[in-house]
C-alpha cells in the first residue's frame, strides 16, 4: 500500500507540475500579445508656434504616400510648438518631417500615453471660471464684448455677468461655453 500512495503522490505532483508549466506558457502568450498589440512609441516634434496642423497634415500625407509606419499624430490646441507623432521609430518620424518648413525637430526620448491624458481630456469651461474674472463674449447678441463675472451657477452650465462696456451696469445670464476668460480676478 505504501508504494501505491507513493505512486499516487507522484502522479499527483506531475499533474501540478504540468498545470504550472500550462499557466507559464499562458502568461507568456498574454505577454506576446501584449507587446504585440503595442503598435509604437509616441515622439515629439517640435514645431513652429501656430504651424502645428499643417505640420500635422503633410507629416499624414508623407507617411501614407511613402507607406511609413505612422499609426497616429496629435495637436492639441493647449500646447503650441509641439505635435506628437505616434511612429514604429523614430526615424520613420524623422524620415516624415524631413523638408517641412515648419518642422524644426524631434526632441529625443518618449512620450507616455499617461503624461498625454492631461492635453486629451477636456475639462469643461465652467470648471475654470470663478467669480471676478474678466471674460469675452465669444457668442451672442454681446458677442465681442468684455464683462465680469458676478456669479456661476455650475449645475445650469450658467454665468452671471456685468458688461464693462455699457453704459448702464446690466446683469445678464448666459451659457458658459459662449464666454472666453481674458484674466483670473481675486474673487469677490
Amino acid at each position: 500500500m505504501s508504494e501505491e500512495k507513493k505512486e499516487e503522490t507522484e502522479t499527483e505532483k506531475e499533474k501540478v507540475a504540468e498545470e504550472e508549466e500550462k499557466k507559464v506558457e499562458v502568461e507568456e502568450e498574454k505577454k506576446e500579445e501584449t507587446v504585440k498589440t503595442e503598435k509604437g512609441q509616441i515622439y515629439v516634434l517640435k514645431t513652429t508656434a501656430g504651424q502645428e496642423l499643417n505640420v500635422a497634415n503633410l507629416i499624414y500625407s508623407r507617411a501614407v504616400s511613402a507607406n511609413l509606419p505612422i499609426y497616429s499624430i496629435l495637436v492639441t490646441g493647449n500646447l503650441k510648438g509641439y505635435v506628437f507623432v505616434e511612429a514604429a521609430g523614430p526615424h520613420f518620424v524623422d524620415e516624415a518631417a524631413a523638408g517641412i518648413k515648419h518642422a524644426k525637430q524631434r526632441l529625443p526620448g518618449l512620450v507616455k500615453i499617461s503624461e498625454l491624458e492631461k492635453f486629451i481630456v477636456t475639462k469643461p469651461v465652467i470648471e475654470e471660471l470663478d467669480v471676478g474674472d474678466t471674460v469675452e463674449i465669444v457668442g451672442g447678441p454681446f458677442k465681442g464684448m468684455k464683462a465680469k463675472i458676478t456669479r456661476v451657477d455650475k449645475p445650469k452650465n450658467e454665468v452671471t455677468l456685468e458688461l464693462l462696456e455699457a453704459t448702464i451696469t446690466l446683469p445678464i445670464t448666459i451659457h458658459a461655453d459662449y464666454v472666453r476668460v481674458l484674466s483670473k480676478g481675486k474673487g469677490v
